[in-house]
């Protein structure tokens, strides 16, 4: 059985967190996964597209501390694009 993940990998089509580490600065961090977005979305859209790429590296991993930094970052950047 093919997972949905993998179809999209196969395509092509994933979006990854260039540059994202546990060990940078949060504003480092938001920086980067705010980056890896697609710069032709608009604002809220690569807003919430940082979010959720966080929110599922939060949901997957071992790592208790990327775990937490990842959650953290997804609700900065969901707060975020509920205030523009």
């Amino acid at each position: 059985m093919t997972k949905w993940f993998q179809k999209a990998v196969m395509k092509g089509r994933t979006r990854n967190l260039d540059g994202w580490s546990k060990d940078l600065p949060s504003s480092s961090r938001r920086r980067r996964a705010y980056g890896s977005r697609p710069s032709n979305l608009p604002r809220r859209n690569r807003l919430v597209s940082a979010g959720r790429a966080l929110q599922a590296l939060a949901n997957v991993t071992q790592d208790r501390e990327t775990r937490q930094k990842a959650k953290s970052d997804a609700e900065y950047f969901f707060s975020e694009s509920k205030q523009s």
